[in-house]
C-alpha cells in the first residue's frame, strides 16, 4: 500500500494516504485517501463538521495530522513545512485582509512576507491586480470595498509567490450569482492558462458541478464517494450531483465548521507572527 502511494504521489501534486486527525476523544478526519492531479479542478464536498476545513487546515500546514501522510508536490507537509508553503495560496472563507490597508498595500505586505525580491514584486502585483480588474483601486482602502472585490483581491494575493495549488475555502459564500461566476471565469482560466492546480470547498453544489473535473465527499470525517459527477450518479443511482450528495450524506442539519477555528483570523496571526520562507 505504501509503495503504490509513493508511485501514485510521483503523478500527483496532492497526495494523502491513511490521514487522520484527532482533537481528543473527537475524530474530525478519520484515515482519509486522496489524491489530485497536476491541473485538475477538484472539488471536495461536505456538510458542516464533515472533515473539509481540518483537512485543507493540515493540508496548508496550519495542522499537524494525528497519524498519516500528506504531500504538496512531492513535499511533505509534515517534514517540510516551508517547502510545503511555497507550493499554494489559499483564499479563505473569512475574510483575511487588513481593512486599514489599501488593496496595493496588502499586496506588497504578503509578498514581503514571502520574501518575493522588490523588482519582481512590483511587477506581480500590477499583473495580479489587472488580472482581478482591480489595478484602478489599487490605492483604495479595503474598507471601502464590497464582498466582491475583496474575494477577487484575496484570489491575486494567494497567487503572488506563483505556486503551483490554490486551495479556496467556501470561496464565493455571500457572493453574488454575478460575482460567483466572474470569480470561477478567473479561477478557470488559472488552471486552463497557467496549469494551476484548484483545489475547492464549496455549499454551492451547482458549482461543483459546473466547475470541478472530479469531486470527493467527505462525511463524519471519512471520504464517502469520489470521481466525476457521472460517476458519483451512476453510484448512487441518482440523476444530479446534488441527489448524489443527500443520498451519501443525508439531510439532516449539521453544526458549523468541523474545528471551530476561523481560518482567517489564524492566518493573519500566523503573518504577523511569523515570516514565511
Amino acid at each position: 500500500e505504501l509503495l503504490q502511494y509513493e508511485q501514485d504521489m510521483a503523478q500527483e501534486i496532492i497526495a494523502t494516504n491513511n490521514v487522520t486527525k484527532r482533537f481528543g476523544d473527537i475524530t474530525a478526519v478519520d484515515a482519509i485517501s486522496f489524491s489530485v492531479k497536476k491541473g485538475e479542478i477538484f472539488a471536495f464536498l461536505g456538510p458542516n463538521g464533515a472533515g473539509k476545513s481540518t483537512t485543507i487546515k493540515m493540508l496548508t500546514t496550519m495542522l499537524r495530522p494525528t497519524s498519516g501522510n500528506l504531500h504538496l508536490a512531492g513535499h511533505n507537509v509534515t517534514k517540510e513545512r516551508d517547502a510545503a508553503r511555497k507550493t499554494f495560496g489559499i483564499v479563505f472563507q473569512d475574510p483575511s485582509l487588513d481593512e486599514e490597508l489599501s488593496a496595493y498595500e496588502n499586496m506588497d505586505l504578503h509578498a514581503t512576507l514571502y520574501g518575493i525580491p522588490k523588482p519582481q514584486r512590483l511587477k506581480r502585483i500590477q499583473k495580479l491586480l489587472e488580472l482581478v480588474e482591480l489595478w484602478n483601486r489599487k490605492d483604495a482602502m479595503i474598507k471601502t470595498f464590497s464582498g466582491g472585490m475583496r474575494r477577487r483581491l484575496e484570489i491575486a494575493r494567494g497567487l503572488l509567490h506563483e505556486p503551483h495549488i490554490l486551495f479556496l475555502d467556501e470561496p464565493t459564500l455571500g457572493l453574488d450569482t454575478q460575482t460567483r461566476n466572474l470569480m470561477w471565469d478567473y479561477v478557470k482560466r488559472l488552471s486552463d492558462e497557467k496549469g494551476m492546480t484548484i483545489f475547492f470547498t464549496t455549499h454551492y453544489l451547482d458549482e461543483a458541478e459546473a466547475v470541478a473535473e472530479r469531486i470527493a465527499i467527505i462525511d463524519h470525517g471519512k471520504i464517502v464517494a469520489s470521481g466525476t459527477t457521472p460517476e458519483l450518479c451512476k453510484q448512487t443511482k441518482t440523476k444530479s450531483l446534488e441527489a448524489a450528495y443527500l443520498k451519501l450524506t443525508g439531510s439532516t442539519t449539521r453544526d458549523d465548521d468541523d474545528s471551530g477555528d476561523n481560518n482567517g483570523l489564524n492566518f493573519k496571526m500566523a503573518l504577523r507572527n511569523t515570516r514565511l520562507r
